[in-house]
C-alpha cells in the first residue's frame, strides 16, 4: 500500500497569517491535533500541532531558564523562545521543518519516518502542494480494514505445520532448530527449547496467524542462563 491508499484528501489547514486563536478553534472544531500551514498558492510553509502550544504565555507556561543556561543559549535561542511563546500569527508558532511523502511513497516509508522523527502526522505534496494527509489514525483504519476484508482459508495439519516452519526460517529470532511442531487437527503443540523467554509469545503468534490453527499448546521450556532454572510455559 502507498500514501495515497490511506491519506485524508480533504485537509484541514490554516494560512501563516491567521491567528492563533483561529489555528485553535479549527482544531478544537475538527478534533484534530495538527494542522498543515499552507500560503494562498497552495505551498505547504509549516506545520502547527498542539506541542507548539505547551509553552505559552496566556497559560504562564513560558520557558524559564536559569541565568547561566540563558547566557550558554544566548540571545537568539532566547528570543526564537520568547516568539514562540507570545506570537499572535500561526507563522510564529509554526514548526517551519516540515517531513513530507510523495503520493506513491510505500507505507514502510511513511512508518518510518514517523518512528524515528517521534512525529504523528505526514503531509502527503506532489509538485510542493498538500494533495493529503497521514495520521496514526489513517494507519489504524488501514489495519481494521485489511483485517476485516481477510477471509483466509483454514490449511491441513500438514499446511499448518509447513507454514509455521517456513515463518520462523524467515525470523533470525526463532530457535528453530530447537523446536519440534506437531499439528492435529488443527492444534499445534510446541515442544524443544527458547534461548530467550521472550520468544515464547512471538513462536505463539506466529502459530495462531496461520488460517485453521485451533488451538496452540506451548510446552516450550527456557533455562535461565545464571540460575539454570527450567522455565515452562505458562500453565492456562
Amino acid at each position: 500500500m502507498n500514501a495515497m491508499d490511506v491519506m485524508t484528501r480533504k485537509v484541514v489547514s490554516v494560512r501563516p497569517d491567521a491567528s492563533v486563536l483561529e489555528a485553535v478553534r479549527l482544531m478544537l472544531q475538527h478534533k484534530i491535533s495538527g494542522l498543515p500551514v499552507i500560503d494562498v498558492a497552495g505551498k505547504l510553509q509549516g506545520i502547527l500541532t498542539e506541542g507548539d502550544f505547551l509553552r505559552r504565555a496566556e497559560t504562564g507556561t513560558e520557558r524559564k531558564r536559569s541565568r547561566f543556561v540563558e547566557f550558554l543559549l544566548g540571545p537568539g535561542r532566547l528570543a526564537d523562545d520568547y516568539s514562540r511563546a507570545s506570537g499572535r500569527k500561526v507563522s510564529d508558532v509554526m514548526t517551519l521543518d516540515v517531513y513530507t511523502v510523495a503520493e506513491d511513497a510505500p507505507l514502510e516509508q511513511v512508518v518510518h519516518l514517523m518512528e524515528r522523527h517521534r512525529i504523528k502526522r505526514l503531509p502527503v505534496v506532489r509538485d510542493g502542494k498538500v494533495t493529503g494527509i497521514i495520521t496514526r489514525a489513517n494507519l489504524m483504519r488501514a489495519v481494521a480494514s485489511l483485517a476485516l476484508a481477510a477471509h483466509p482459508v483454514a490449511a491441513g495439519d500438514g499446511a499448518i505445520r509447513a507454514q509455521l516452519i517456513a515463518e520462523l526460517k524467515k525470523q533470525s529470532w526463532a530457535p528453530v532448530g530447537l523446536i519440534d511442531v506437531m499439528v492435529k487437527d488443527g492444534v499445534v503443540k510446541l515442544s524443544g527449547a527458547l534461548t530467550d523467554e521472550r520468544e515464547r509469545q512471538a513462536i505463539r503468534i506466529a502459530a495462531e496467524n496461520i488460517p485453521g490453527v485451533q488451538k496452540v499448546e506451548d510446552h516450550l521450556v527456557w533455562i535461565e542462563p545464571n540460575s539454570g532454572v527450567v522455565l515452562e510455559a505458562p500453565k492456562d
